[in-house]
Formats: structure tokens, C-alpha cells, sequence
């Protein structure tokens, strides 16, 4: 089964106001082929900017049956599935347990479908981690990171640091031209 590796980020300068850039990168890697997408809106959350950097990158895949690996710094976005608090909402006509409109519902529908048909698991990555940080600081968060999801050695911890540090540019990048 082919591994594709799925990195994401998202941005939003001045979120929650009513006049904001935000936007969003992906790295897609499989068998050390590399794809960049980035792109951005206005008026818009950092959490769909989370979502679609996600879709875009699921979009851009040309089968199913792969075996997906996602790492995002998105807690809203990796939490939902890990969690599975995607049930609950349908099962809920798309209500979360306090009863309000699932927000975003949109884009989680659009995830929801761009997953059918693919293995796949979430991976939580502490944002904004220099991957040139100290060694104490580095080996702290590698722990977090093992802690959230598991065995991973650390030189590929520092690799998915450095492909996270480059979708938070990309996006960072994307919501500065709008």
C-alpha cells in the first residue's frame, strides 16, 4: 500500500475580525516526491484555513486505497478525527452536544468525503517549533509528540518539524499576498 504523508497548516492574521487575511499550505510526500499548494481568503478563521489546507492537499491525490499519514498543529482539526467528533455531530444532525451548529460544517463534510475510500491517520505537531531549536527544548516537544501519537524516532520528528515550519511559511506567505 503506498504512504503519502500529508502536512498542513493554517493562518489568519486579525482572526476573528471582520477585515483578515488568512491562509493556508500543504506538503504532500510520497517516496520522496514532493508537492507544494498554498493559497488564501479573506474574511475569513484560522480554523478553516486549518480545514482547507487539508482538503486541498486530499483534493490534489489521483487515487484511493492510499495509506495516509496527516500531521497538522491544528488541535480543532486532528482532535475531530482522533476523537471521532465527526459521529457525533452527524449523529446529531450536525449539532455539537451543547446543541449549537457545528461550525465549519462545510469543510467537514468535504473531509469527510475526500477520506472515503483511504487509510488514514492524525498526527497533533506543536506549531511554530524552530526545527533548529535547542536540544532541551527540541527533545521536550519530541516526548509531547510521542506522548500524542505514538513512537516515532526523532529524526523523523525533526523532519515532520521542518515540514510543518514550511506549511505555516506557505501559509503565512499566501495570506500576505491577498
Amino acid at each position: 500500500m503506498k504512504i503519502v504523508n500529508i502536512y498542513t497548516d493554517g493562518a489568519c492574521s486579525g482572526n476573528q475580525n471582520e477585515n483578515n487575511k488568512g491562509g493556508w499550505g500543504c506538503v504532500l510526500e510520497f517516496s520522496g516526491i514532493e508537492k507544494e499548494l498554498s493559497g488564501g481568503e479573506k474574511n475569513t478563521t484560522n480554523n478553516r484555513m486549518e480545514l482547507t489546507a487539508l482538503i486541498a492537499g486530499l483534493s490534489a491525490l489521483k487515487e484511493k486505497g492510499l495509506q495516509l499519514r496527516i500531521f497538522s498543529d491544528s488541535s480543532y482539526l486532528v482532535n475531530c478525527f482522533k476523537n471521532r467528533w465527526y459521529v457525533n455531530w452527524q449523529n446529531n444532525g450536525w449539532k455539537t452536544a451543547a446543541k449549537a451548529p457545528v461550525e465549519n460544517r462545510d469543510l467537514w463534510m468535504q473531509l469527510l468525503e475526500l477520506l472515503q475510500g483511504q487509510q488514514y491517520a492524525f498526527y497533533l505537531v506543536k506549531g511554530h517549533l524552530p526545527a533548529d531549536a535547542s536540544q532541551d527544548k527540541l527533545h521536550k516537544a519530541y516526548e509531547k509528540f510521542q506522548e500524542h501519537n505514538g513512537p516515532f524516532d526523532f529524526e523523523e520528528f525533526r523532519l515532520v518539524v521542518t515540514y510543518n515550519n514550511r506549511c505555516d511559511k506557505l501559509a503565512t506567505e499566501a495570506a500576505a499576498a491577498l
